[in-house]
């Protein structure tokens, strides 16, 4: 499947270009997250967005909690829940992050005109709408 061969690609490019700085594609849509979260985001709310079961976050939040970048907090309305928020050295690893995702989108989509990208894209959103409703 073409969607799929793509993503798989699209996967392993992003961890060729995060590697040098010791993150994964699921590290780096974690920081993403996170960095679009004004106050953090619960770690089911996490998990949700990111499309993995709890052990698989817990696992990645323990990484990126030994490098200092996220930091785990009881939620004050309910401490059965934990808060993901990043910390203050997590800020210019999301923007280096940023900087090479944005890059790699660059020459790949650069010399596509933007009425095809824009058809592409809508169509995607049609399908992942579809398939959301199933």
């Amino acid at each position: 499947m073409t969607i799929g061969e793509c993503a798989r690609i699209w996967r392993q490019r992003v961890n060729e270009r995060l590697k040098p700085l010791g993150l994964s594609q699921a590290a780096w849509l974690a920081l993403w997250h996170l960095s679009r979260a004004t106050d953090g985001l619960v770690q089911a709310e996490l998990a949700e967005r990111l499309g993995i079961e709890g052990p698989t976050l817990v696992r990645l939040l323990d990484r990126l909690e030994k490098e200092g970048l996220v930091v785990r907090q009881a939620s004050l309305s309910d401490r059965r829940y934990k808060r993901v928020v990043l910390t203050e050295a997590a800020g210019p690893v999301v923007s280096q992050v940023k900087a090479i995702i944005a890059g790699l989108r660059g020459e790949i989509l650069d010399d596509i005109p933007d009425a095809e990208l824009a058809a592409g894209l809508r169509l995607l959103e049609r399908v992942r709408q579809r398939l959301g409703s199933a």
